[in-house]
């Protein structure tokens, strides 16, 4: 077997090993953020179960942590006080970004590791299956339920080689990305080895890790060997090291060939991650703003490197600089070897060991600016500015064109000096900031806030849709585009008023329209392209539809964390038979849809009746039978109840 198949067989409770077909798993750690995780808590809330029964879990603050008002500061003490009393880890806010700290404190080899954060597979750095799902198959999994998913497809990526100087483990995945695109990968999981694997250290390999998530694959997976036990070691948690390998005669989808000594310095280019350019054809080109940290590229290498280049420089005059370390160890060890004054002498600005600016909490360039960053998406107006153009490098890439005002490539560079970093023999340890759950939380009061609405509950579904184009939208529409990130996030708990912003920057009139028809009864019906709901695990992307009435998508493709989300809250996620016919149906046409509960209890297969014109346009939905329980139910708290 490969190592994702010795994972999936080792924790399967339900269903068996065959490709395509569904499986339960079980969860051995969860992971939640707060942006999602407060709806994940209140989602376990009501399921009314009395514990959490997974054998780790652990409550992150990292994504808002500097908006203005009581919103977010009122979620971090409901989430402190859930964590108290149902048996979570609680991460302080400062503590630093999740996926950083996983993979720091946490994370083990050969574990099974669900988040509510798309960037999860960062675990699989250290030989985890690591998952992004929604916030309600998290809370599942938090009350010990199994996390449900299709035996997948797995590719290898076979590593050969040695990276040279200038080189780094973010060229190595924005290299996946242009073999593999955005799209076209849902049901795979992509499984690194080869000879070239030992040249990479953990925090390398989850770089590449994070970034697989960009492919649309459920996860990518490294082996467990001496490198992990090292690294492991290094963080005093020797103990939870175990090997995880595959087997000589394992057998893969199809294998991926790649040299490390080949490849050269590459940035993703706007406004998508797989949108890919060599550095080289992109020098001299001029730069305004240079950020570097995100869960991608924030590690105690990543910075020290970055450090040492930026000793005894400074930043050019025309460029805002800034960056944020992942986690506090990073930022304590800097600071105790003197690299913290390296990087304010040259004029860095120093952010929060938090997401912010991948997220557009803060940090966005200025109108029309061209921004380096060593995050892992550039979505159009993801950074805060619908103007600005986003390019994703490496942290060695991005410090050289802060320096400089300008992309430059080093490797042309014969007079610039690599400098070489080395693992610590042992990180500093100082967990004070985590706050561990007391041995009982009986008598813990839970702390809500004005801003913490209820949990919204789908209607069971009927025997028709009688509805509405409500919007059209293109191909590759992410769940940014649908849910508004950055200074909207501090509503995530509160529904109701989140869902005001749905679709706000491409159709800013949609929630008002949307709201309209669910109060006259016309089902809202989603119209897109390929690769719909791509990014973000953000299950509001599916909640905040649902609740002004939303049915359905129907759509050429829809991504796999999407289309569970859109299952788990009652909207029908259909595909076009031809993807043609996407072409015959425009906004604000009557759409039609019969026979639906028999459509979904047997094959999935429905006609839509479009306008005036009547012609009809043939649609399906492939779900399994547990889906078509929740489906037929209106979600999945229904089927929970």
């Amino acid at each position: 077997m490969n190592i994702v198949e010795k994972i999936l067989s080792e924790h399967l409770v339900e269903g068996e090993m065959k490709v395509g077909k569904e499986i339960g798993i079980k969860i051995d750690q969860v992971l939640t953020q707060d942006a999602t995780g407060t709806m994940a808590y209140l989602q376990f809330e009501a399921m009314k179960v009395k514990k959490i029964k997974a054998e780790l879990a652990v409550s992150y603050i990292d994504h808002n942590t500097i908006q203005v008002g009581p919103e977010n500061a009122d979620d971090h003490a409901y989430l402190k006080s859930m964590a108290a009393k149902y048996g979570a880890v609680f991460s302080r806010p400062g503590n630093g970004i999740c996926h950083q700290l996983h993979l720091e404190r946490f994370g083990a080899p050969g574990k099974t590791l669900l988040g509510s954060d798309s960037h999860t597979p960062t675990g699989g750095g250290l030989g985890m299956i690591a998952i992004g799902a929604g916030g309600i198959d998290v809370a599942v999994a938090l009350g010990g339920g199994p996390f449900f998913l299709a035996v997948p497809k797995v590719i290898k990526i076979e590593l050969k080689g040695k990276l040279k100087q200038w080189v780094t483990a973010k060229d190595v995945i924005l290299a996946v990305l242009e073999k593999l695109s955005t799209k076209g990968n849902v049901g795979c999981v992509l499984e690194y080895g080869g000879s070239g694997v030992q040249s990479l250290e953990v925090p390398e390999r989850a770089t590449i890790t994070n970034m697989g998530a960009e492919c649309g694959v459920t996860t990518s997976v490294f082996p467990s060997d001496e490198v992990t036990k090292t690294f492991l070691e290094a963080q005093d948690r020797g103990d939870v090291w175990t090997e995880v390998k595959a087997d000589e005669d394992a057998e893969y989808e199809k294998i991926i060939e790649i040299n490390l000594a080949d490849l050269n310095p590459l940035a993703a280019t706007p406004h998508s991650p797989g949108n890919i350019s060599s550095v080289a054809s992109l020098a001299g080109k001029k730069i305004d703003q240079v950020i570097i940290g995100s869960c991608t590229n924030s590690s105690y290498r990543d910075l020290k490197t970055v450090a040492k280049i930026l000793a005894d420089t400074k930043v050019n005059s025309e460029v805002d600089f800034g960056i944020a370390p992942g986690s506090r160890q990073v930022m304590a060890m800097l600071a105790k070897e003197g690299l913290l004054t390296n990087l304010i002498n040259a004029g860095a600005r120093i952010y929060e060991s938090a997401c912010g600016f991948c997220i557009g909490n803060h940090a966005s360039p200025k109108s029309d600016g061209i921004s380096l960053r060593t995050s892992n998406r550039n979505f159009e107006g993801r950074s805060g500015t619908g103007s600005a153009q986003i390019y994703l490098v490496s942290p060695e890439i991005a410090v050289l064109a802060a320096i400089n005002g300008r992309i430059v490539d080093p490797t042309l560079m014969d007079e610039l000096k690599y400098p070489k970093v080395n693992q610590p023999k042992a990180f500093d340890i100082d967990d004070s900031m985590f706050i561990f759950p007391p041995k009982s939380g009986s008598d813990v009061d839970i702390v809500r806030g004005p801003n913490i609405g209820e949990v919204p509950v789908n209607e069971g579904l009927p025997e028709k849709f009688d509805g509405e184009a409500v919007i059209k939208v293109g191909d590759q529409i992410t769940t940014d585009h649908i849910m508004p990130a950055g200074q909207r996030l501090k509503y995530r708990s509160n529904v109701a008023k989140y869902s005001e912003f749905v679709f706000e920057n491409t159709d800013p009139e949609f929630a008002k329209r949307a709201a309209a028809n669910r109060d006259k009864g016309v089902h809202n019906i989603i119209v897109a392209g390929d690769s719909y709901g791509q990014g973000s695990s953000r299950e509001h992307a599916a909640l905040c539809p649902m609740y002004l009435g939303v049915k359905a998508v129907i759509a050429k493709s829809i991504e796999r964390i999407h289309c569970a989300n859109l299952i788990n809250f009652g909207i029908i996620p259909f595909v076009f038979v031809k993807g043609a016919d996407s072409e015959k149906i425009n906004a604000g046409d009557k759409l039609v849809i019969e026979g639906l509960r028999d459509a979904i209890s047997g094959n999935g297969k429905v006609v839509v009746k479009c306008g005036e014109s009547g012609q009809e346009l043939a649609l399906k939905v492939v779900v399994t039978e547990r889906q078509k329980d929740i489906l037929l139910k209106g979600g999945l708290l229904n089927t929970i109840k």
